[in-house]
């Protein structure tokens, strides 16, 4: 039987491109997504369902319908992040950091949490959860999201000790600067906050790394798509960045 893969924020970005990776290798898709025009766009072969993460009882129904017409579930994506507000702690309003931290971390937890009795039932399954470069350095004037992207390391971390008796893996993908909107957003916030050209905060993210350049959404999904493989079948409890191999965090 083919794969039945879950994805969260599956409809653009990184959860698209997750999406099509499992499906170009045969698997069945179902895409999780807040955006209706996004979801409209998906193949008519995916499942879809415009499901918030943050809300719990969405959530639960989701997880619901994948149980009905799947009768199990055999990779997770928990992917469903927002980049949150650019600005120092100090300036940093509590709502603002309860958004962010809502989303990316609550959304992955919730995810998590009814994905969990489906793949016990089975005894396996693999969970995989987005946290970010910014989850292993930190990051200037980003407090709400490195503190929820850490969060998730440690959220997956906790998943694969619990689960790994059950025959259920979980891992986690840090992604370093993506080429797409969400990054042109977060390149647009942090020059007008540091009195820099998008051009120099750009250049600045690049030269972070060693190999010189930001990397595209379809290296994370085949990361993903190994992850979620048998090919990975004993890599549990791991922290894997797919950065172009980051040597300055604080560009």
């Amino acid at each position: 039987m083919s794969q039945r893969v879950l994805i969260t924020a599956g409809a653009s970005g990184i959860g698209l491109a997750m999406a099509q990776a499992f499906a170009d290798t045969g698997a069945r898709v179902w895409v999780a997504d807040v955006d209706p025009k996004a979801l409209a766009r998906c193949p008519d072969d995916w499942h879809v369902s415009r499901v918030d993460v943050t809300d719990e009882g969405g959530m639960r129904a989701l997880f619901g319908e994948v149980a009905r017409a799947w009768d199990g579930l055999d990779v997770l994506c928990a992917n469903a992040g927002v980049s949150g507000v650019t600005a120092r702690v100090d300036e940093l309003a509590l709502a603002d950091w309860r958004a962010c931290l809502s989303v990316n971390l609550d959304g992955a937890f919730l995810a998590a949490k009814f994905a969990a009795p489906l793949m016990r039932a089975q005894k396996s399954g693999t969970m995989i959860l987005t946290s970010s470069t910014a989850g292993q350095y930190g990051y200037p004037n980003r407090a709400a999201y490195a503190a929820a992207k850490w969060g998730v390391i440690g959220l997956m971390k906790t998943l694969a000790m619990e689960l790994g008796p059950d025959g259920i893996r979980a891992n986690a993908i840090c992604p370093g600067a993506v080429e797409g909107p969400r990054m042109e957003g977060v390149l647009a916030r942090e020059a007008a906050a540091k009195g820099m050209t998008r051009e120099e905060v750009y250049a600045g993210y690049a030269s972070g790394t060693s190999m010189g350049r930001f990397i595209e959404a379809r290296d994370i999904a085949a990361m993903a798509v190994f992850l979620g493989s048998d090919a990975a079948r004993l890599v549990s409890g791991q922290v894997i960045a797919v950065d172009g191999h980051t040597v300055n965090p604080d560009p």
